[in-house]
């Protein structure tokens, strides 16, 4: 099989222009085939507020109502997807920004209302490993928003990082995949103050160690969760790490079984 880097990256990466540049950089010079999935909330929750649209946020996670679903499609679908393409493209990288919706790759279910209704929000049902391998070889690099649909005419908000593991796994028996979530950290952290306490490898063992001593908590859990989720569905490796720090062997925090 040949190789595949999926890439996820946070919105704060490609929603500043030096930054942006910086991971286009980086990401060309990954070697093999590559795909690229991005957020984008802050630049969702500033057009929302220009909007005149609040914003409600509930540990973290933003309330998609019918008017925040508009936004988020118009921002992740539109305007940050295309700024990243268009980079891609000035790079010499021949790439085509999708949703879950263009070519019905990502398909999803509206989350039930439990004791926080999430809204317009999907929780992933099956994604189209072919349809997108298609695109692969056939030389294109697609990018990604956080954006999936329900088969019934509904665009749904869905978290990046499930998104970039669904897609790792769903693509897994077709190539030999890594997955690398990029965000503003250098890794997993011994101590979130300090960016040289990167843990260089965690297990699930470690990973079970480090939640009972209250080191890996908060956004960090959902993000090893898919990792792990990723590895058993044949993922061949995850790595978490710094964006600036793309594709660079023994940067970052390895999970491994």
């Amino acid at each position: 099989m040949s190789n595949l880097t999926i890439v996820k990256v946070g919105g704060k990466i490609v929603e500043e222009p030096d930054t942006l540049a910086a991971l286009i950089a980086d990401f060309a010079r990954i070697d093999g085939s590559k795909l690229l999935v991005h957020g984008g909330g802050r630049s969702a929750t500033r057009i929302a507020s220009q909007l005149g649209i609040e914003q409600k946020m509930v540990d973290g996670r933003r309330i998609t109502d019918i008017d925040t679903l508009r936004v988020v499609t118009m921002v992740y679908g539109g305007l940050v997807n295309k700024n990243i393409v268009t980079s891609l493209q000035a790079a010499g990288i021949n790439a085509i920004g999708l949703t879950g919706a263009d070519m019905d790759i990502i398909r999803s279910h509206k989350r039930p209302a439990g004791e926080i209704d999430y809204g317009y929000v999907g929780d992933v049902d099956k994604v189209d490993a072919k349809a997108i391998a298609r695109l692969i070889d056939a030389g294109l690099v697609p990018v990604i928003a956080p954006l999936s649909h329900d088969g019934n005419g509904s665009m749904l908000n869905t978290n990046a990082d499930t998104i970039a593991s669904e897609v790792a796994q769903a693509l897994a028996p077709l190539f030999d995949t890594t997955l690398t979530f990029c965000f503003e950290k250098a890794g997993v952290l011994a101590d979130e103050n300090d960016d040289s306490s990167v843990i260089e490898k965690i297990d699930r063992t470690t990973y079970q160690q480090l939640r009972d001593r209250n080191i890996i908590v908060g956004g960090m859990i959902p993000k090893l969760d898919n990792a792990f989720k990723a590895l058993d569905s044949g993922v061949r490796k995850v790595v978490i790490t710094k964006a600036d720090a793309l594709g660079q062997p023994g940067r970052g925090t390895v999970i491994s079984d």
